[in-house]
């Protein structure tokens, strides 16, 4: 009987084969894909090495990385949103609720000290504090009718304050927009009423100058008439008189028909008999 050789290995020294290929591929791959980073735009890439925040900011677009060892925070630098509403005391002693919008953004070139020294929760521990300080700050300084007259002034003040306090932490203020004061509504009752005051004194003293604008004209309409009856008086002669009388002799011939009165006992009007 013929001797039957058995070959030991055969798929199984294939597969190692492929294994021995292809994982050292894979490996690469990983390796490949863990050394690129896209930071994306309106962001900066703060380089996170073994725990540690490196000095280097990372722009937009793609850049390198060691693989396992550094990982790569993406911070928003565009401008952003924040709403807060504060209460206060104003100058005299008036409870003021100030609604404010705010708009900043991120110092790019600073975004890993921020990350360093805050985190990524920076609105919540930095920006809406300094919002509430800055307001009531400011709003102390002012009366609660001064805050809606110098609305403008009040706004400026706290721009310039809270500018100050974000900047200390490499953030950069935008623009901020007082949306409202609300008032207690006793504060709310007595400016009513002071308006309604003012409006009655200003209705009051516009009858008033009504009342002596009016007087005045009769006053120059009469002086006026006196006048014009002073210069007739001074201009009536007697050849004036004659002259009117005749004027009205003739008006009455003009109008007569020609026929005499049928009574008598009266003169005869416009009668002249000359002998």
């Amino acid at each position: 009987m013929g001797e039957k050789v058995v070959k030991m290995g055969g798929p199984n020294m294939n597969m190692g084969k492929v294994l021995k290929f292809v994982i050292p591929i894979i490996i690469l791959v990983i390796l490949a894909f863990e050394s690129l980073t896209v930071v994306q735009a309106g962001h900066r890439g703060i380089i996170v090495q073994l725990g540690a925040v490196k000095p280097t900011v990372l722009g937009e677009g793609m850049h390198f990385k060691i693989p396992f060892i550094q990982d790569i925070v993406q911070v928003e630098v565009r401008v952003q949103k924040a709403e807060s509403s504060a209460s206060a005391a104003s100058k005299d002693l008036q409870v003021v609720t100030t609604n404010m919008a705010v708009n900043f953004h991120m110092d790019p070139a600073s975004v890993n000290k921020l990350y360093q020294t805050v985190g990524m929760d920076y609105k919540g521990r930095i920006v809406d504090p300094a919002i509430g300080e800055s307001l009531k700050a400011v709003v102390a300084r002012y009366t609660a009718e001064q805050l809606i007259s110098k609305r403008s002034e009040v706004s400026l003040q706290v721009k310039e304050l809270l500018s100050k306090k974000l900047s200390t932490y490499n953030m950069m203020l935008d623009e901020i927009n007082i949306t409202e004061f609300k008032f207690s509504d006793e504060f709310n009752r007595a400016i009513e009423q002071k308006q309604i005051a003012e409006q009655q004194a200003l209705k009051s003293k516009l009858d008033l100058d009504r009342i002596k604008i009016e007087k005045e004209q009769t006053i120059t309409r009469a002086q006026a008439t006196a006048e014009s009856l002073r210069l007739q008086r001074e201009n009536v002669t007697p050849e004036l008189v004659r002259m009117r009388e005749i004027e009205v002799q003739q008006q009455a011939i003009e109008k007569w028909d020609g026929k005499l009165p049928s009574t008598t006992g009266g003169a005869i009007p416009f009668l002249n008999v000359q002998k």
